[in-house]
């Protein structure tokens, strides 16, 4: 699944969509940085409430396809402008966490 089709899921929204033809083979959740940054894998879809420039340093160092922010989190204006240079997929959901896992893990099996 690419992240284009990925937005075709019921509540996904895109706020940055950079590369869109990235491939989806995976989900992690987690919101410790450091956690998130040693255990997910690249082409995960990586669903967290976190909202601040860190986020986005730990998705481009473990080469996530996507970030997720699960419970309506968005981000300011300033770190968009960060993902889209730095090529960043990021997407908004209004469901918690596990509800969102649960939606990609229906359309990733």
């Amino acid at each position: 699944m690419t992240v284009h089709e990925l937005l075709q899921l019921p509540d996904l929204t895109a706020l940055c969509l950079e590369d869109g033809e990235r491939e989806i083979d995976g989900v992690y959740i987690g919101d410790l940085l450091s956690w998130v940054m040693g255990r997910a894998q690249s082409g995960n879809a990586w669903i967290t409430i976190m909202s601040n420039i860190n986020v986005l340093a730990v998705a481009s160092l473990a080469d996530v396809s996507c970030v997720i922010l699960a419970e309506g989190v968005t981000l300011s204006e300033e770190l968009l402008t960060a993902a889209k240079e730095k090529g960043i997929n990021v997407l908004s959901s209004s469901k918690p966490a596990y509800e969102t896992a649960r939606l990609l893990f229906g359309s990733l099996s």
